[in-house]
């Protein structure tokens, strides 16, 4: 693609929301953006899916749990979210009052759009005796039909504090909603929607890598599908594996979710393998197409001009922010 001037960037990032093209390659972009972080109170809050760059360049890293909590508690005037749709989102619902960027607003979720809020109120009023405990992968909109939020790494411990005859809608995650109910003698109700990410691991593929490195473990997500969980020596969300990395013994794994936490891995043990798992397609690697639309190019630019801003309605807003405060009020109840 061509190089362009800021002036034709700056129009361009206005009138679509997103830029997908070269910038001046003079610049130093890590310098940039810091000092970016600094004129504007700005910070950058990035998932471990991103790019390593991005996650270079974050002020924190984390899975969706953790940028949540640290969506809540930031002083910053602006907030840069290196992730994905619904993430930018909880940040908004969480600070109204602040400015909310989103490097590329196509950067969906396709677990997110698997639960239409339209179609899910009507399956909501199927079971009226029913709270809904919602995975946060998921819009405003169904967050607003919500009791509670949850993340992977607290599901378990939210499901486990309310009453065991507590009638519970799970939504979205169907594997992960699974994971729960199998490890909590549950039967929640579950809303038939998956990770496209998570779900297309090949137990053969996988099956070969275990023969090939016999003592390799292998540490999956629980959106994983059940097939692979039954492999799996240790299950956990994304913060939970890279812990679980760090400490076990082992010196290689198999790891089954987004490539992009492989990065923070081997940061943190540089004398371990780390081996993605393989998909059920001709990719040898499985990375989440929403996750990668954003770039350390997109970044600086939205940065640098303020856009695309994640706005949102207030009365959507107002709803959607009591489940994500009982979520935040559960887990530092347990400590999580």
């Amino acid at each position: 693609m061509a190089i362009i001037n800021i002036e034709e960037a700056k129009k361009n990032v206005q009138r679509a929301g997103f830029l997908d093209v070269d910038i001046d390659p003079r610049l130093d972009l890590f310098d940039e953006i810091n000092r970016l972080k600094r004129e504007k109170n700005a910070v950058i809050l990035a998932h471990y899916y991103q790019e390593s760059e991005i996650q270079d360049v974050a002020d924190y890293i984390g899975d969706s749990l953790g940028l949540a909590q640290q969506a809540e508690k930031t002083t910053a005037d602006i907030i840069v979210f290196a992730g994905v749709h619904f993430m930018a989102e909880t940040a908004k619902i969480l600070n109204p009052g602040k400015k909310v960027l989103l490097p590329d607003l196509k950067a969906g979720c396709s677990l997110s759009d698997s639960a239409p809020p339209d179609l899910f109120r009507k399956f909501k009023e199927e079971h009226p005796d029913h709270i809904v405990i919602s995975y946060i992968n998921c819009s405003a909109g169904i967050k607003a039909l919500s009791d509670i939020i949850c993340t992977s790494t607290n599901a378990k411990p939210i499901v486990d504090s309310l009453p065991m005859d507590q009638k519970i809608i799970f939504a979205p995650d169907k594997n992960l909603g699974a994971y729960i109910n199998k490890t909590t003698g549950r039967n929640m109700v579950l809303w038939n929607g998956s990770c496209m990410v998570h779900e297309i691991f090949s137990r053969e593929r996988i099956t070969k890598l275990k023969v090939r490195y016999p003592d390799a473990k292998l540490i999956a997500h629980p959106e994983c599908e059940d097939v692979i969980l039954q492999m799996a020596d240790y299950i956990g969300s994304t913060t939970q594996l890279l812990k679980f990395s760090e400490k076990d013994e082992a010196k290689a794994f198999i790891v089954a979710t987004e490539t992009g936490i492989l990065y923070q891995m081997q940061k943190a043990s540089p004398d371990k393998l780390f081996i993605p798992a393989p998909p059920d397609n001709s990719c040898a690697c499985n990375d989440c197409p929403h996750m990668k639309l954003n770039t350390l190019e997109k970044l600086y630019l939205c940065m640098e001009y303020e856009s695309p801003e994640l706005t949102m309605d207030e009365d959507l807003r107002i709803a959607a922010l009591k489940p994500i405060r009982r979520m935040l009020e559960i887990s530092a109840s347990l400590g999580l």
